[in-house]
């Protein structure tokens, strides 16, 4: 992953560096300075991926809840 794929995921993940940084627990410098060396980790790719993925079933288990209730009840 170079750092113009790295902006694309975290816009995917609806994600700014800043959040990006609280949520992982790195150094905002270190992620800043990802954009001028390129030396992106490897677990970047699926780590962002992964976190899509999860915010993408909370959406769905969101959407289904309501019907779910209504079923019980």
């Amino acid at each position: 992953m170079n750092n113009e794929e790295f902006i694309i995921k975290l816009k995917e993940a609806r994600l700014n560096k800043k959040e990006f940084v609280e949520i992982t627990g790195l150094a905002y410098s270190t992620v800043a300075n990802w954009s001028s060396t390129q030396n992106i980790p490897l677990w970047v790719t699926s780590w962002l991926e992964n976190y899509i993925k999860a915010k993408d079933l909370d959406r769905v288990a969101d959407a289904v809840a309501p019907i779910l209730r209504n079923r019980e009840g």
